[in-house]
């Protein structure tokens, strides 16, 4: 980290008494405070490792794509003079396929050749196959001759060397996230392998009596943990390297503990429950002793609270920790399953790409067509959840409380519903993919 983390304090920076801080403001000042890892830290990966990497440097292509003329048809090469006319029979004086370079064509000859194969030196046109009538050879010796049954045009389903890539040219930039299509254009211009950013390193907590995990017995007042499976997969889907903590107890040694362990070898510490004002949520105090932290309230639906902060790591003193160079950045998420859900997909996404240099750190976003009613306006911006259908507009889950996490297992994405508006079947609304 290089830059300096919100003021000690639970309202720092934070909107006046009472107002909400808005969602842009928010991931405004998280990408404004939060600095791409350091340069040293990173490394170089097989192009086949790669995928879903954020490109550290420049990609640059080693040829020309493609590398000579070639057909993008089967058929014949030929030069476009020797066809005057429709009708006109042209001795095939060589066969070409892929991957072999052919002889110079002789004049008034035409040369077999299938998809990709490069243009023998003299041809300007291929008339696809489809177009044409091949004639044996008298006695089946020889490659016979063929019928060119249109004029063809010079230049005709050829593709031009370099027509994609030029030698020397960026073909990736550095902060790109890589995907399927990105790590096969890299390959194509050559580059066995692709400096990238180091993964972030995360470590995962959750805090509160009441959560049990998966096969343990569920006592009364007990939940079962689904945030930790949620958030660990969420991290994961974007590269993270994750350490899972667990459940901490609510008790505040147990939680300051917890982040001073969470602090060593990792960027990012996140948790989520413990972020309210109540006796037992613990994560401010414990945040606030160990390093800095300043806590939101968002103007969004679901998903109101926020907390962001960093911790030091010991052998550090206050003064380290202000610089803001060497400690674990925070982040502390609503309990609820659902604004757990969101508030990562809307804030703590944006953070790990920009830890890692992206360039783009924004989700995807469609304007369809709302296929329901939703006359209940809220005060705050709201995140519905929705699934497209099959007549390309968007259906709404009936019930959208913030502790259904069936609605983001249903759900193909959020409508994005700017602050008291209503809406209406056939409006056009904003749509974000949850799998941007």
């Amino acid at each position: 980290m290089t830059t300096t983390p919100p003021k000690t304090s639970s309202s720092a920076g934070a909107p006046g008494r009472g107002a909400l801080l808005s969602l842009d403001e928010a991931i405004e000042r998280l990408l404004s405070t939060v600095q791409p890892l350091p340069p040293a830290s990173h490394e170089r990966v097989s192009t086949f490792e790669a995928l879903g990497r954020i490109l550290a440097e420049d990609v640059r292509s080693l040829l020309d794509v493609p590398p000579a003329d070639n057909t993008s048809m089967d058929g014949y090469a030929m030069r476009a003079a020797d066809v005057p006319a429709e009708g006109t029979r042209l001795p095939v004086s060589q066969r070409v396929p892929a991957g072999v370079v052919g002889q110079p064509l002789q004049p008034g000859t035409a040369a077999r050749v299938f998809t990709g194969a490069q243009i023998p030196l003299g041809a300007d046109a291929v008339v696809m196959q489809e177009q044409c009538s091949a004639e044996a050879s008298e006695g089946g010796e020889g490659l016979g001759a063929v019928r060119i049954n249109t004029v063809p045009e010079s230049g005709q389903w050829i593709r031009r060397r370099g027509e994609d890539v030029q030698h020397g040219s960026v073909v990736l930039h550095a902060g790109t996230r890589l995907t399927p299509a990105a790590l096969g254009l890299a390959a194509s211009v050559g580059a066995a392998n692709l400096q990238v950013a180091r993964r972030p390193r995360v470590a995962l907590f959750s805090t509160g009596d009441e959560l049990v995990m998966p096969g343990e017995p569920l006592k009364p007042g007990a939940i079962y943990n689904s945030n930790r499976y949620t958030l660990c997969a969420l991290l994961q889907s974007l590269g993270c390297e994750v350490t899972d903590l667990g459940i901490v107890p609510d008790r505040l040694d147990a939680t300051r503990a917890a982040l001073r362990d969470a602090a060593h070898g990792h960027d990012l510490i996140l948790t989520s429950g413990g972020v309210s004002v109540g006796e037992e949520d613990h994560i401010k105090p414990a945040v606030m002793a160990e390093g800095r932290l300043d806590t939101w309230q968002m103007a969004i639906k679901p998903g109101k609270p926020l907390a962001f902060g960093s911790v030091r790591r010991s052998g550090e003193d206050a003064g380290d920790s202000a610089a803001g160079h060497s400690g674990a950045w925070f982040m502390g998420l609503p309990g609820n399953p659902v604004s757990s859900f969101v508030t990562f997909l809307l804030l703590v996404r944006p953070v790990l790409l920009r830890l890692q240099g992206a360039t783009d750190t924004a989700p995807r976003t469609y304007t369809l067509r709302a296929d329901f009613d939703w006359p209940r306006a809220d005060k705050r911006r709201e995140f519905l959840r929705v699934r497209l259908n099959a007549a390309g507009g968007l259906d709404l889950f009936p019930n959208q409380s913030s502790g259904v996490l069936t609605s983001a297992v249903w759900a193909d994405g959020l409508l994005d519903n700017p602050g008291g508006q209503t809406i209406r079947a056939g409006d056009a609304v904003r749509f974000i993919p949850i799998a941007a």
